[in-house]
This record gives C-alpha cells, structure tokens and sequence, in this order.
C-alpha cells in the first residue's frame, strides 16, 4: 500500500490555532476541545499512536465524545482494517503532528456532492444564548444535491449544499425535523424529534450518500450557553482518551488522503 504522509492534516490542525477557530471564553487555551464524525461509508481503519494500537475497527457513523485534548506533538499511522503493522505500510502516517490549543471545532471525514471523500473543520458556535433560547445547527455532509431542512413541515433552512452549515436561534423545545430535496416534497431523512432543550447548541449533520441509499444523521449537543460559553459539548458513542481523541483526528485525515487527495475544508462560524 502507498504510504501517504499527513503533511495537509498537520497544516489544517494547525489552522485550527488562529483566530478562525477562535477559543471559548472558559477555554484553556493549552488544550482543543474535539469531536470527529466519521461519516464516510464503507471505510474501516486500525489506528496507532506513537507505535501502539489505539482504535481498532473504528467504522462509519460514529460520532467521538469530546475531550480537552493537549496541545503538544504526537506520532500517528493508520492502516487499513486488519493490516499487519509488522508487514504493511501505512495508509498515512504523520511525525511530530502538532495539536494546537484553544480550539473548540468537530473534523468530519464525509462525501462531497459528488461522492468524492473530504475532511471538513467546523467551528462549534459556544456563544451566549438568550434565557429560553437555543441553537440549532444544520451541516450538510452528504453526496447529495441541495436540500431544504423542514420544522413542522416548513422550511426553516433552504438550498443548503455541501460543506455549507446554516444556524439558527430559535425558542426552546421539541420540533419534528425532515430533509427535502430543496424546493420539493421529496424526503430524504426524517422525519426525526429534535429536543432544542434551552441554552444548548444542537448540530445536526446529514451524511452518507443519496445514491447508494445510505442517508442519515448524526447529532452533536453543547450545552451550557447560557453564561458559560465554555460549555462542554456531548456526542454518540466515542473514544475515552486523549489519546483516542487524536488517533480519530487522523482517521479524519485518512479518510480524505487515501480516498481523496486530502482535500480540505475549513468551515467558518458567520
């Protein structure tokens, strides 16, 4: 297998540092607060982290719980799923990987329009929501055309395209959420129960692909906006380390380097 260095993995961690991924007020800034969608269909990696193995048979549709994640420089490669390390390459590999502080963003590996995997930095807005207010967040990540995001059967998002995101301040509670194909009535996710619970910045992502029927969801929740902007975002399953936390930040990268020439994305917060 080609070995692949993360040299644009490292420049986009990198990035992540600058005023674009300006820090929470609460933040430390000696430490990035991460969460990682892996949302490319159909790819398995084993990763290892300064030679040992730390995430093994990490699949697609899974969204890490974050983690204060120190800033400092760390040896990372990833091999296909059931690779011998003994014997094989690595997929991608990066030395000296720096992780910069201050940061509060989710990377998400995912498909273009076009079905070409991509890595994608957002930036999770932690601003101050008013009292009975919450956010709700919309990041389209899929192979698929435009979409209309529905609340109650009423567009609140239209033509959203891939990587864009669309955020919104809305009163607090329960709405019933569908994605549309943009100006139909055609379905394509949902419909499903999003609890805007108050102070809380709920970021939904429609991922997978149109095409091969593999449409879906992932929802990411940070609460604690209502005079604490430096709340703690909560994810679906995850990885339970620092450690961990970095490894999957290379699977982002690997997703894109082998199957896309590392193209990059850097989304940011209007």
């Amino acid at each position: 297998m080609r070995k692949i260095t993360a040299t644009t993995t490292a420049a986009l961690l990198a990035g992540a540092g600058t005023a674009a991924f300006a820090a929470p007020a609460m933040a430390d800034n000696h430490e990035a607060t991460v969460s990682v969608l892996h949302a490319v269909p159909g790819l398995t990696v084993d990763v290892y982290v300064n030679g040992e193995e730390t995430v093994p048979d990490f699949e697609p549709g899974t969204l890490t719980d974050p983690l204060m994640l120190p800033e400092g420089t760390y040896d990372v490669e990833v091999y296909a799923d059931g690779d011998d390390p003994e014997s094989a390459e690595p997929a991608i590999s990066a030395e000296g990987l720096e992780v910069p502080g201050g940061a509060n963003l989710t990377l998400a590996a995912h498909l273009a329009e076009d079905g070409t995997p991509m890595l994608s930095a957002f930036v999770n807005d932690t601003s101050t929501l008013d009292a009975g207010q919450s956010r709700l967040t919309v990041r389209h990540a899929a192979a698929a055309p435009a979409v209309d995001v529905r609340a109650g059967g009423s567009p609140v998002i239209e033509g959203l395209t891939n990587p864009d995101e669309e955020v919104l301040n809305l009163d607090a509670g329960t709405v019933s959420a569908d994605v549309v194909l943009a100006g139909t009535e055609d379905v394509v996710i949902g419909p499903a129960d999003l609890d805007l619970a108050e102070g809380t910045n709920t970021i939904v992502y429609a991922w997978g692909s149109a095409e091969e029927g593999t449409l879906d969801l992932a929802v990411q929740t940070i609460d604690g906006l209502h005079g604490d902007p430096g709340g703690v975002p909560s994810g679906q399953g995850g990885i339970a380390t620092s450690t961990g936390v970095l490894t999957v930040l290379l699977m982002a990268g690997a997703a894109g380097a082998v199957l896309a020439g590392s193209r990059l994305v850097r989304r940011e917060v209007a």
